[in-house]
């Protein structure tokens, strides 16, 4: 038999009425460079691809998600510790990126989005030159 704990439920109730977060949350994500790419993954467990929205607009690149969860007509919960929820993370890419070239792909709860590292922006070697000219040797007779 179930024994009721008062306490838990308290907290529950205390945790739901001081929760600050009721706008769209925070992703937790990887940002890393490998080569001529950066890499962001995030945490999106229990989204639907589908929801997923990627946007660029200028450097600005901005990813929105939404967690639903389904309810049945008729059906008792016993406990429902997961919320649905909207998540919302902005990145400022800076000028060295080619936002043309953006992919995304979603697999196992993680959304990874791939940012090609631009040609202008990429390392190059620059050649020196002088604008010294070559000592004029004398020529004898």
């Amino acid at each position: 038999m179930a024994s009721h704990d008062p306490f838990r439920d308290l907290d529950r109730l205390a945790s739901s009425l001081l929760d600050t977060r009721r706008g769209p949350r925070r992703m937790p994500m990887d940002l890393y460079r490998d080569g001529d790419h950066y890499v962001m993954t995030a945490d999106l467990p229990g989204i639907d691809p589908g929801s997923v929205d990627i946007d660029v607009d200028g450097q600005l690149l901005t990813i929105r998600a939404e967690r639903t969860l389904a309810s049945g007509d008729g059906v008792k919960w016993i406990t429902r510790e997961r919320e649905a929820a909207s998540f919302l993370r902005q990145l400022n890419l800076g000028q060295g990126v080619d936002t043309e070239g953006i992919a995304a792909t979603y697999s196992n709860g993680v959304l990874t989005v791939t940012i090609p590292v631009s040609e202008k922006a990429k390392p190059r070697k620059v050649q020196v030159t002088s604008d010294q000219a070559a000592p004029v040797v004398p020529i004898e007779n």
